[in-house]
Protein backbone atom coordinates (compact mmCIF):
# COMPACT_ATOMS: atom_id res chain seq x y z
CA UNK A 1 0.00 0.00 0.00
CA UNK A 2 1.45 3.44 -0.86
CA UNK A 3 2.65 5.51 2.07
CA UNK A 4 0.17 8.34 1.37
CA UNK A 5 -2.78 5.96 1.82
CA UNK A 6 -1.35 4.65 5.08
CA UNK A 7 -1.04 8.18 6.49
CA UNK A 8 -4.66 9.16 5.75
CA UNK A 9 -6.65 8.48 8.94
CA UNK A 10 -9.63 10.67 8.08
CA UNK A 11 -12.14 10.03 5.30
CA UNK A 12 -12.57 12.95 2.94
CA UNK A 13 -16.18 13.89 2.29
CA UNK A 14 -16.87 15.40 -1.13
CA UNK A 15 -19.05 18.40 -0.43
CA UNK A 16 -20.18 21.33 -2.54
CA UNK A 17 -20.33 24.60 -0.61
CA UNK A 18 -19.20 28.22 -0.73
CA UNK A 19 -16.65 29.34 1.81
CA UNK A 20 -14.31 32.19 2.75
CA UNK A 21 -10.65 31.80 3.56
CA UNK A 22 -9.33 34.63 5.74
CA UNK A 23 -5.72 35.37 6.57
CA UNK A 24 -4.05 38.56 7.73
CA UNK A 25 -5.80 41.29 5.70
CA UNK A 26 -6.89 39.08 2.78
CA UNK A 27 -10.20 37.31 2.23
CA UNK A 28 -10.47 34.75 -0.56
CA UNK A 29 -13.81 33.49 -1.81
CA UNK A 30 -13.38 29.76 -2.26
CA UNK A 31 -15.35 26.67 -3.17
CA UNK A 32 -15.19 23.68 -0.82
CA UNK A 33 -14.13 20.51 -2.64
CA UNK A 34 -13.85 18.12 0.29
CA UNK A 35 -13.75 18.18 4.07
CA UNK A 36 -12.74 15.85 6.88
CA UNK A 37 -12.46 16.06 10.65
CA UNK A 38 -8.85 17.13 10.14
CA UNK A 39 -9.16 19.76 7.40
CA UNK A 40 -10.45 20.78 4.01
CA UNK A 41 -9.51 21.23 0.37
CA UNK A 42 -10.79 24.39 -1.30
CA UNK A 43 -10.52 25.99 -4.72
CA UNK A 44 -10.12 29.72 -5.37
CA UNK A 45 -13.19 31.19 -7.08
CA UNK A 46 -11.26 34.12 -8.58
CA UNK A 47 -8.52 32.52 -10.67
CA UNK A 48 -6.75 35.90 -10.92
CA UNK A 49 -6.40 36.21 -7.15
CA UNK A 50 -3.12 35.06 -5.60
CA UNK A 51 -3.48 32.14 -3.23
CA UNK A 52 -2.17 32.59 0.31
CA UNK A 53 1.15 30.88 0.96
CA UNK A 54 1.56 27.46 2.56
CA UNK A 55 2.23 27.73 6.26
CA UNK A 56 0.03 30.78 6.86
CA UNK A 57 -2.57 30.47 9.60
CA UNK A 58 -6.06 31.00 8.20
CA UNK A 59 -9.70 30.85 9.18
CA UNK A 60 -12.01 28.87 6.90
CA UNK A 61 -15.73 29.67 7.10
CA UNK A 62 -17.86 27.05 5.30
CA UNK A 63 -21.44 28.13 4.65
CA UNK A 64 -23.83 25.17 4.87
CA UNK A 65 -26.84 27.51 4.69
CA UNK A 66 -27.69 31.06 5.74
CA UNK A 67 -27.71 30.18 9.44
CA UNK A 68 -25.28 27.26 9.67
CA UNK A 69 -21.52 27.65 9.25
CA UNK A 70 -18.50 25.52 10.04
CA UNK A 71 -15.52 27.65 11.02
CA UNK A 72 -12.08 26.14 11.49
CA UNK A 73 -8.63 27.63 11.97
CA UNK A 74 -5.27 26.23 11.02
CA UNK A 75 -2.33 26.43 8.68
CA UNK A 76 -2.41 26.11 4.91
CA UNK A 77 -0.71 22.77 4.30
CA UNK A 78 -0.27 23.04 0.55
CA UNK A 79 -1.11 25.15 -2.48
CA UNK A 80 -1.31 23.51 -5.91
CA UNK A 81 -2.50 25.93 -8.56
CA UNK A 82 -5.86 27.23 -7.35
CA UNK A 83 -6.35 24.36 -4.84
CA UNK A 84 -5.56 25.05 -1.19
CA UNK A 85 -5.31 22.50 1.61
CA UNK A 86 -6.16 23.68 5.12
CA UNK A 87 -5.44 21.73 8.30
CA UNK A 88 -7.98 22.05 11.08
CA UNK A 89 -6.03 22.76 14.26
CA UNK A 90 -8.81 24.67 16.09
CA UNK A 91 -12.60 24.55 15.83
CA UNK A 92 -15.43 25.74 18.08
CA UNK A 93 -17.96 23.35 19.62
CA UNK A 94 -20.85 24.40 17.36
CA UNK A 95 -18.73 23.95 14.22
CA UNK A 96 -17.39 20.53 15.25
CA UNK A 97 -20.95 19.42 15.98
CA UNK A 98 -22.03 20.40 12.45
CA UNK A 99 -18.90 18.84 10.94
CA UNK A 100 -19.36 15.61 12.88
CA UNK A 101 -22.97 15.35 11.67
CA UNK A 102 -21.93 16.06 8.08
CA UNK A 103 -19.25 13.36 8.21
CA UNK A 104 -21.62 10.92 9.92
CA UNK A 105 -24.33 11.38 7.27
CA UNK A 106 -21.89 10.97 4.41
CA UNK A 107 -19.96 7.99 5.80
CA UNK A 108 -23.12 6.05 6.60
CA UNK A 109 -21.16 4.01 9.15
CA UNK A 110 -20.95 5.11 12.78
CA UNK A 111 -18.04 2.69 13.38
CA UNK A 112 -15.84 4.60 10.94
CA UNK A 113 -16.85 7.91 12.54
CA UNK A 114 -16.04 6.56 16.02
CA UNK A 115 -12.60 5.41 14.79
CA UNK A 116 -11.92 8.84 13.24
CA UNK A 117 -13.00 10.67 16.39
CA UNK A 118 -10.70 8.44 18.47
CA UNK A 119 -7.81 9.15 16.06
CA UNK A 120 -8.53 12.88 16.26
CA UNK A 121 -8.50 12.73 20.05
CA UNK A 122 -5.16 10.87 20.12
CA UNK A 123 -3.49 13.07 17.46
Amino acid sequence: MPESNERRHFQRILFDADAELKCKNQTCHVHLLDVSLKGALVELRDKKQDAPEAGLDVSLDIKLDDAVHITMQGPITHVEGDHIGVECSAIDIESITHLRRLVELNLGNSGILDRELAALYHD
